[in-house]
């Protein structure tokens, strides 16, 4: 008979992956955690990292798609210093 399946955690949407991310890094930075707490922590937050990354990379790539649809396929990088 085969082992059940274990239920992987849903994958948290970007907002709460960034709280949860914020809060680690605030439990790290204390350095009041031990040992294995804090491996546990920093890999939590790799975890957390890539998903937000990976949110970021499809958005970006959604928001092009959108232009090119709309017939502005002029992306260009933003320039904070530029006025919009």
């Amino acid at each position: 008979m085969s082992k059940p399946k274990a239920e992987q955690p849903s994958k948290p949407d970007f907002e709460t992956a960034m709280q949860e991310l914020e809060v680690l890094v605030d439990r790290l930075e204390t350095g009041d955690l031990p040992l294995e707490e804090s491996l546990a922590a920093f890999e939590r937050g790799v975890i957390l990292t890539r998903n937000c990354q990976t949110a970021l990379k499809e958005a970006e790539q959604k928001v092009e798609i959108l232009m090119k649809k709309a017939g502005d396929a002029a992306i260009t990088d933003f320039d904070p210093a530029k006025p919009q």
